[in-house]
């Protein structure tokens, strides 16, 4: 068959050579025509066509790009240190925009500079916390955005956690003038046992329940630097400076409340009180005094809302069992106490600021003021549960 092929006559495509010639003797007379390129005809040499550089595996993409990453490392180490990296995703770059492809540009950039393609973590918290949504329910969320667009739009939920440490107590710095009675400097305390700082002996009520909580003050300081952009804010409106150090006199409004059947019906857990109370406080309101006056720099616009609660104690306990909420709160309410004597210095802005605390008790419902004050609901002194209006000053 060989012998067939190779004594088959060809014409030579060249112009000016109409010569016929065998095959097998064809690569011998075309060398002759080196400088006509019409010369050149193809001639299948056998084995597969050539795949597209994106269809091949990675050891052949790797093995057809070879000589083109010899080029691109040399004018690497010669122009950018040999930052290799940098030079292909910049030349990916130029493609796209070569190509109108300006929103896949766009993701890229966002990768090369760091910011990533999708939402930041504290966004996607924020997302969270202000859609109300559970962990569970975010997580779900993730998995199908994730799955139907192919992309990481949304942060998993352990960076979630990560960004949320910064918002949590024990964070930021700061000092107490003078320093707080009984209660220790140091300010990286996060979540603690509810019944730290329970003084208990043998004649004492015996307090058997769970509770978590933070310090007290530690939970103000953490509220305070949440709103740092509101009261810097607030102090531009009124045409104050931005150093001004104070002292800032901010009225906080206290609540606790029952928080119903919290009972875990078919889990294999410890047995736990079926009920759960919460201690919280609010930031209503934040002045600062200037010359002879006190300005107004922050205003709780929604007072009653879950969004600007804090939580400051949980604890698994009936709110009718009064011995056990005084035993568990007594530490909080001694942190309480200290505080008012004292003033807080803590840097905002880049510059320490003085507060000063003012405690309103008036998130507590009607139940629980029977119980806890021996008073009956209609004769609090208090009108209003969302700010510190009461009957004797309106």
């Amino acid at each position: 068959l060989s012998d067939i092929l190779n004594s088959l006559m060809v014409k030579c495509p060249a112009q000016e050579c109409n010569e016929e010639v065998s095959l097998e003797k064809y690569n011998h007379h075309v060398s002759s025509h080196k400088e006509s390129k019409e010369a050149l005809v193809h001639i299948n040499k056998g084995g597969r066509p050539r795949q597209h550089l994106l269809s091949l595996t990675r050891r052949a993409q790797k093995h057809r790009l070879r000589e083109l990453k010899i080029q691109v490392k040399e004018f690497a180490d010669k122009e950018e240190g040999g930052d290799v990296k940098s030079v292909c995703l910049t030349l990916f770059l130029l493609a796209l925009r070569a190509r109108n492809e300006h929103r896949q540009a766009d993701e890229l950039e966002a990768i090369m500079q760091g910011r990533g393609s999708g939402l930041q973590p504290a966004v996607c918290l924020a997302i969270r916390v202000n859609t109300f949504l559970s962990c569970s329910q975010y997580h779900k969320m993730y998995r199908t955005v994730k799955a139907i667009t192919g992309r990481q739009i949304f942060q998993p939920l352990h960076a979630l956690r990560n960004a949320e440490k910064v918002l949590l107590p024990g964070y930021h710095p700061f000092e107490w003038q003078p320093p707080l009675k009984n209660v220790s400097s140091r300010t990286d305390v996060g979540i603690i046992d509810g019944l730290s700082g329970l003084a208990s002996s043998v004649d004492e009520y015996p307090v058997d329940t769970i509770a978590k909580r933070f310090r007290y003050d530690s939970a103000l300081v953490s509220a305070l630097m949440d709103m740092e952009e509101d009261i810097l804010e607030g102090m531009r409106s009124q045409d104050l400076d931005d150093y001004l150090n104070g002292p800032f006199t901010v009225v906080v409004k206290e609540s606790c409340d029952g928080m119903g059947d919290v009972s875990e019906k078919h889990g294999s857990g410890p047995a736990v009180p079926e009920k759960a109370v919460r201690f919280s406080f609010t930031v209503m309101r934040i002045t600062i005094e200037h010359g002879s006056q006190n300005v107004k720099v922050f205003e709780e616009p929604k007072p009653n809302s879950e969004l600007c609660c804090k939580p400051l104690c949980l604890m698994l306990a009936d709110e009718s069992d009064h011995e056990t909420l005084t035993a568990i709160l007594s530490p909080l309410i001694a942190e309480r106490e200290a505080m008012k004597g004292s003033e807080l210095i803590l840097e905002m802005g880049g510059i320490p600021r003085t507060f000063k605390f003012i405690f309103r008790g008036t998130g507590y419902d009607e139940k629980l003021v029977r119980e806890v004050e021996g008073l009956e609901a209609s004769g609090s002194v208090y009108i209003c549960t969302l700010c510190d209006a009461t009957r004797l000053k309106p």
